[in-house]
């Protein structure tokens, strides 16, 4: 009677139940415990260590590969006659489609990794060799791409890319069997849980999804490329999608399951959110890759030849270094901007408690456009003043900027739907930083937004703006606070004068009636 009375959805969440009831009488827990603890050496026994500098290593070279995809798009070749627009539509849109996806498949493996050093808490030689031929087959998924942006229609591009992915799955998946083999490696509440087959599975079904997707990916290759190209962005959104199709069910059959808040302890259960830290550390190695990669075509294109200098400008490397004025101020807005778009990042996670997996999937789509910030300062530096192509280029790059930004507001949007668990009480609704952070946020969409649309009803005046927005935007954050302050004064003062008014009104009504106790006298 009782198997059937439980239904088959209540199977796992009965096992985490008792998980949890388990390790709740076996050990005290009072805080989610932080991933990236030290222990002790004696504690972990033999030659265990820490992982935390292997997370730091991994998290580097991930977040390296998936900004330096955009090289190939960025270095396009442009002829000074070709119309740019015309080139967007056959040379890069393609390019910059497969890149955004091949960007987004590596956060994927990102992901993956995260969950697995979730459930492996220590290391030792052989999980550290392992990570280090994860990180090398990660390392090759630039030239995979570069392939399939130069022959977007071949399939062996495609299988390529595909063979790579496979490869990270195989490796992770030996890792989390040769974790609970060696079960000191593992996270110290599920070592002395005796649900371990449970995690074991839980973790290899998060770790080859995307594998087994991209196993089908590479066959329909030479079937069909569109349809490859298909299922491999389907490797990106299916979590999502399982679980938007899991809600629809259960809100059809009128209930709704939710999962038991006592496991809100555990920092390291699979279906918790990505950890807050790796999330920022994977972010900030993308603004920094991002920054240090627009200096490389300075560093290339830059540097004037030297029997040149001698013969146009008599040796005068000041005048010859003036040609290339135009691309030192381009790389010093994208500079501008780029550090920028990190300063409000960074600013908002300051708030942020808890990040929940909507709010990782909108940092990864607005990482993906910061990556993609090299290609517009490439397109604003290398064509002629008051040229088309210039127009074109400036509004590419108001592209760019506008969607890196409005999903950093995306995120704090999403974190505002669970404010109590997501954010800090200074930026919730109400809250006194709450009108500040918008202002903050809200500030690069809207001025990218307001110079496209100048780029459009004022041509001749493009680069004018798009170089006046990269010198206000600077000035414009540092007196934010003081216009956000200004501006909440005068709503109050136009808003609050009636309600003040009715607040006098009231406590000279309440003066005039006899208090209780004259009354009773």
């Amino acid at each position: 009677m009782d198997n059937e009375n439980n239904r088959p959805g209540e199977e796992d969440v009965d096992i985490l139940e008792h998980h949890v009831d388990e390790d709740m009488e076996k050990i005290e827990i009072t805080a989610p415990r932080p991933f990236l603890r030290t222990l002790a050496l004696p504690e972990l026994g033999g030659n265990t260590q820490s992982a935390h500098r292997l997370l730091a290593y991994s998290d580097a070279i991930l977040s390296i590969v998936a900004t330096i995809m955009i090289l190939p798009i960025a270095h396009t070749e442009i002829r000074p006659d070709q119309e740019l627009q015309e080139s967007l539509h056959q040379q890069l849109a393609r390019k910059i489609a497969v890149y955004l996806m091949s960007f987004l498949i590596v956060t994927v493996a990102w992901a993956a990794h995260v969950r697995l050093f979730q459930v492996i808490d220590h290391l030792d030689d052989t999980v550290s060799l392992l990570n280090l031929a994860c990180m090398m087959t990660i390392t090759f998924l630039p030239y995979t791409f570069s392939l399939m942006a130069a022959f977007p229609e071949m399939p062996f591009g495609i299988l390529f890319f595909c063979v790579c992915v496979i490869a990270i799955g195989l490796i992770q998946a030996l890792m989390v069997l040769y974790g609970f083999n060696n079960p000191y490696l593992l996270n110290h509440q599920i070592q002395m849980s005796e649900n371990q087959l449970f995690y074991r599975e839980h973790i290899l079904k998060i770790i080859a999804r995307g594998p087994i997707m991209c196993f089908f990916a590479g066959l329909l290759a030479f079937l069909s490329v569109p349809l490859a190209y298909t299922v491999l962005v389907l490797v990106i959104f299916l979590p999502h999608l399982l679980k938007l199709i899991k809600w629809v069910k259960e809100r059809s059959r009128g209930s709704v399951e939710e999962q038991p808040r006592s496991l809100d302890l555990f920092s390291f259960h699979l279906n918790e959110p990505l950890s807050k830290e790796r999330l920022e550390g994977f972010s900030d190695g993308v603004y920094a890759i991002v920054a240090t990669l627009l200096i490389l075509d300075i560093c290339e294109n830059s540097v004037p030849d030297p029997t040149k200098v001698k013969e146009k400008t008599n040796n005068s490397l000041l005048e010859a270094l003036s040609e290339f004025g135009p691309a030192f101020l381009a790389y010093f807005g994208s500079f501008v901007t780029v550090g920028l778009l990190w300063f409000v990042h960074h600013s908002l996670f300051l708030c942020v408690t808890k990040s929940t997996r909507l709010m990782g999937l909108l940092n990864t789509f607005s990482l993906a456009f910061v990556g993609g910030l090299p290609l517009a300062y490439q397109l604003t530096s290398e064509f002629n003043v008051k040229s088309r192509n210039e127009l074109k280029a400036i509004q590419v790059s108001c592209f760019i900027i506008f969607f890196a930004s409005i999903f950093q507001f995306a995120i704090w949007t999403a974190a505002l739907f669970e404010e109590r668990e997501t954010l800090h009480p200074s930026v919730r609704y109400g809250g006194k930083e709450h009108a500040f952070m918008f202002a903050k946020l809200s500030l690069y969409p809207c001025v990218s937004l307001v110079t496209f649309f100048l780029t459009c009803f004022l041509s001749k005046f493009s680069a004018a703006f798009f170089h006046l927005m990269q010198i206000i935007v600077p000035f414009a954050f540092l007196a934010l606070r003081i216009l956000v302050a200004v501006t909440m004064v005068i709503i109050q003062k136009i808003t609050w004068p009636s309600r003040s008014g009715d607040v006098v009104l009231q406590d000279e009504q309440d003066a005039e009636l006899p208090s209780p106790s004259s009354a009773d006298d």
